[in-house]
């Protein structure tokens, strides 16, 4: 992620990150004294849910796809149980009990629940048959985007709990729509943005907040002025020739030329099943069905499957305020229809690149009430944060991740497994003053030299991602977890007829971290920059928009999926 990096400026980046981490202890003591010890934080004790007693969440799986296959993988079988999934497609149905090999995440149920998991797993090829299944309390969504919405409102009217991949909605009046069912069923929601469980964003966000209240001089992020953020991919070669480990491609549809995760093969066992009859299931032909990101009535293109991952740490990292503007730039630059171009992909929508740029509100640009909570009166107009975002296809130089660039420092996080902390170098230090972190600058030779030093005090044994040999969470595990933790405590409340707990189970301070209205704003903020491309204008965001009660104040009004928008395909 950041550029002239060498591995020595790397490593005493991470520990300067430990470092002020443990120095600014007083952030840390609640969830120190929540883990039981002076030591390692753990998740359960950070997000505020416990160890499981009792039995586990009863859950569906809708979408056995690549996304169903991860969240297979990771999910924690003490807190949530799958008994059943529905999925059209045969490859898909394979898929999710077999698993792939490891390093890959989708370890399939097999490995899971035992090599008989398919007598105890039922299969719907109807996800409304699942929804029937009385045993089931909650649902977990990972279908293309068009149908996020149809089938979690489904699900919550059915009465069962959803959780429901990113992103949360393929328009805006659908997550709005999406808000007021789950109002009006009383049912949890949450959108699958993991790094609101990632231990590793989570505490380089504590380090933020701690740094803000900090005095000047003891700042090492200081105000953010800007943050980049990047998700860069190589997807330019030559395709692999047939896995003869896999099922056999099928004859009479376009296969990959080139490497690209979002044109997949299609497999004769899907084809022959699927094809004849594939309109009864909602899709124009077998291509959209599997490759459904590259088309605009079924996907959100890189902005929604990447860049509202990226946007949503971005907001975070900004207290969660709103973006100002937004414009950029995004196109087909690299895929064509030119079947001699060697990289043809017929029919294809969606943008292979994309470069936005947002304006967000820095800490002195809004008034302040009583209470130091910003109002929405302006006071400072210039004081503007800066995010730029970029995803291309064609070349992966640098590590996906984010660069938050302050006045006193730098903070860098990549690949959402390591984090680094950079201090400015202090032109009023004098010789001899002792450093308070790494420094890097210029050695003989045009080489990268590190000076590093800890800072003082006693060090407490706290786990920071992304500072050890151990493997780093990216949040799935723990954001399930949390997700059956609210359902328990939502059904117990339930039971009492105790609405305030109900509610604050659902959207209040003890409900999912990334509940509907969050994920409604990753949404505003992903599908507006793609207005913004299309259009090639600045787009000035609308506060009414982040109001979900206020359901025409939408940015995308005209934007409608024509015939998908309110038909829902059975699975």
């Amino acid at each position: 992620m950041a550029l002239y990096v060498t591995p020595e400026q790397k490593e005493a980046g991470q520990k300067d990150f430990a470092d002020a981490v443990v120095s600014r202890r007083g952030f840390l003591k609640g969830f120190l004294a929540a883990a039981g010890a002076v030591g390692v934080v753990t998740p359960a004790a950070y997000f505020g849910y416990k160890a499981w007693e009792g039995r586990p969440v009863k859950a569906g799986l809708i979408g056995a796809g690549d996304e169903g296959g991860v969240l297979v993988g990771e999910h924690p079988k003490e807190y949530l149980e799958f008994i059943a999934y529905s999925d059209i497609r045969p490859y898909n149905k394979d898929r999710i009990f077999k698993g792939e090999p490891a390093p890959s995440p989708r370890k399939g149920f097999n490995a899971i629940y035992g090599h008989d998991a398919d007598k105890k797993i039922l299969w719907y090829e109807d996800y409304k048959k699942l929804l029937e299944n009385q045993d089931i309390e909650a649902v977990v969504i990972a279908l293309p985007l068009h149908l996020h919405a149809p089938v979690a409102i489904d699900a919550m009217k059915a009465g069962k709990h959803v959780l429901c991949e990113k992103l949360m909605a393929w328009n805006i009046s659908q997550c709005k729509k999406m808000i007021q069912v789950a109002q009006d069923t009383n049912r949890v929601l949450t959108i699958g943005h993991q790094r609101h469980y990632s231990l590793l964003y989570a505490h380089a966000d504590e380090l933020l907040r701690a740094d803000r209240e900090a005095k000047d001089e003891d700042r090492v992020i200081g105000d953010i002025r800007h943050i980049r953020a990047l998700w860069h991919r190589n997807n330019s070669w030559p395709a692999p020739d047939a896995d003869p480990t896999k099922p056999a491609l099928a004859a009479d549809v376009p296969q990959p030329k080139i490497r690209d995760g979002w044109y997949p093969p299609i497999y004769e066992m899907d084809f022959e099943k699927l094809a004849r009859d594939i309109k009864k299931y909602g899709y124009k032909n077998m291509q959209e069905l599997v490759r459904w990101r590259l088309y605009d009535r079924t996907g959100g293109g890189l902005m929604a499957e990447l860049g509202s991952h990226q946007l949503d740490a971005c907001s975070i990292f900004l207290r969660s305020v709103h973006p100002l503007a937004v414009q950029g730039v995004g196109g087909k630059f690299y895929y064509n229809d030119d079947e001699q171009g060697g990289r043809y992909e017929p029919g294809r929508q969606a943008d292979d690149a994309v470069f936005v740029t947002f304006e967000f509100p820095g800490p002195d640009y809004y008034k302040k009430d009583a209470d130091g909570k910003p109002t929405s009166e302006v006071k400072h107009k210039e004081d503007i944060v800066v995010v730029t975002y970029s995803s291309v296809n064609t070349n992966s130089f640098e590590k996906y991740g984010e660069c938050v660039m302050g006045s006193h420092g730098t903070l860098v996080v990549e690949e959402e497994k390591d984090i680094m902390l950079f201090p400015a170098k202090n032109p009023n230090k004098k010789a001899g003053d002792k450093p308070t972190g790494s420094s890097v600058a210029t050695a003989g030779g045009g080489k990268a030299a590190v000076e590093s030093s800890g800072t003082s005090g006693a060090q407490a044994p706290v786990a920071v991602p992304g500072t050890s040999a151990g493997p780093v969470s990216r949040g799935y595990t723990e954001e399930m977890a949390h997700f059956a933790h609210c359902v328990r405590m939502h059904q117990r409340a339930e039971k009492a007829n105790d609405k305030e707990a109900m509610q604050r189970w659902r959207v209040g301070d003890d409900a999912p971290r990334c509940h509907g209205k969050v994920a409604m704003a990753d949404a505003i903020i992903a599908l507006t920059s793609n207005i913004a491309m299309k259009e090639q204008r600045r787009i000035v965001f609308d506060p009414k928009w982040f109001d979900p009660t206020l359901i025409d104040a939408v940015p995308d009004k005209d934007l409608k999926a024509k015939d998908a928008e309110d038909k829902v395909i059975s699975l």
